[in-house]
């Protein structure tokens, strides 16, 4: 803290919500291993339980590790602003490289298998998921991590960054929800019907998937829980104005 002032503590209710988000998401996790691991003969590389590999690193990349990358600036409040920046960042390209083997996965067990690729609506979810994902990362390192974008090209661009983040973060889940009920649909179609167990348990995935995304969406949507500028995060912005704007702090020229 400056001057020797405590940091203001969390806003009530805070740290309970991500808490149990953190809960969910493990949950979720362990809900997506049991499943794969007691019902699918669990997870391979090269072998026929290679397209296993798929939902797990989905769910890991674009569900959990998404879903905690954007709880970064609601968790780290008192942190500087860079080293939230940073972490927030390397969280989003965990996530896409983790989603890449999930891709990967799926494609060579799809060609080994006989497969088409790319006909179902999970599949053209997904990859849209993926690939604006991964422009939305691009984007947000060239004009928030790197040096030398202007003041006004960040201020314009955060709004679209935000949106789009929450945006995506909704298309990845619902891309996991359909992918979950294809699986089940190709799998125990003839089963499913009758409440079979594994039916069950990736139902009950389904639905701690919705809870998880709910959960994080209202951690972000409350306003007062917005992560607040530090006194020296405002000097710094005034002073990044003044050298890319030809402003000074004042607003004169």
């Amino acid at each position: 803290a400056m001057d020797g002032v405590p940091p203001a503590p969390s806003p009530a209710g805070l740290s309970v919500y991500v808490a149990v988000s953190q809960l969910l998401g493990l949950t979720v996790l362990a809900a997506t291993g049991a499943w794969l691991g007691r019902y699918r003969g669990g997870v391979g590389w090269h072998s026929p339980l290679q397209f296993n590999a798929h939902p797990l690193c989905m769910v890991l990349g674009m569900v959990f590790l998404q879903g905690d990358a954007l709880l970064v600036y609601r968790v780290f409040r008192h942190e500087a602003k860079r080293s939230t920046k940073a972490l927030h960042a390397l969280l989003h390209g965990l996530a896409l490289l983790i989603a890449l083997v999930g891709i990967i996965a799926v494609f060579e067990s799809h060609r080994d298998k006989g497969i088409p690729h790319m006909y179902s609506l999970h599949s053209w979810c997904g990859m849209a998921a993926f690939v604006l994902y991964l422009l939305q990362w691009l984007l947000g390192c060239g004009f928030f991590l790197f040096p030398g974008t202007s003041f006004s090209l960040r201020a314009r661009y955060k709004p679209q960054h935000v949106f789009f983040g929450i945006a995506l973060f909704i298309l990845s889940l619902t891309s996991c929800l359909l992918g979950i009920t294809e699986m089940l649909l190709f799998k125990i179609s003839d089963s499913y019907s009758h409440f079979v167990p594994e039916g069950v348990l990736a139902n009950t995935l389904g639905v701690l998937l919705v809870a998880f995304g709910l959960l994080v969406a209202y951690v972000l949507t409350r306003e007062e829980w917005r992560r607040p500028p530090l006194a020296e995060e405002l000097a710094l912005s005034m002073d990044f104005k003044t050298l890319t704007e030809g402003e000074s702090p004042g607003g004169g020229s």
